[in-house]
């Protein structure tokens, strides 16, 4: 069976941002549903301090690793949650984000949220995924 993603955008204010309001899948066979992935190295330290485009970036190293290691890549993403403490810093370097994406031919359903602090001090942002096959 052929996997089939169609778009579904009632407004398209978001596809400047790189993600559609809705997608319909069709014909996977497998998902995988990510744990939080943040900007941590193999021992669990955090990477980055203080810098939003390098941790977003970092974080989307860890994401797309989760999903390699599955069989899958950062294409196979239907929805993506992101977290931060900051949501002003994360949209100045947003591109970073929706750019990865688009390069991966995806615009994953997105959901950001603004939190008082991730599980590790430090910490900016957390991307959370939903991946298909």
């Amino acid at each position: 069976m052929t996997l089939a993603r169609t778009a579904v955008d009632p407004v398209t204010w978001s596809l400047d941002l790189g993600f559609h309001q809705g997608e319909v899948v069709t014909g996977q066979t497998r998902t995988l549903y990510c744990s939080g992935q943040t900007a941590t190295g193999p021992d669990g330290a955090p990477l980055h301090p203080g810098d939003m485009a390098a941790q977003v970036a970092a974080s989307l190293d860890n994401l797309e690793a989760v999903l390699v290691e599955a069989g899958m890549s950062l294409a196979n993403l239907v929805r993506l949650g992101v977290f931060t403490t900051d949501v002003d810093l994360l949209l100045q370097h947003y591109d970073v984000l929706a750019g990865r994406l688009g390069a991966a031919g995806g615009a994953p359903p997105t959901t950001m949220l603004g939190v008082a602090r991730l599980a590790i001090p430090g910490l900016l942002v957390e991307l959370e995924g939903t991946a298909v096959a």
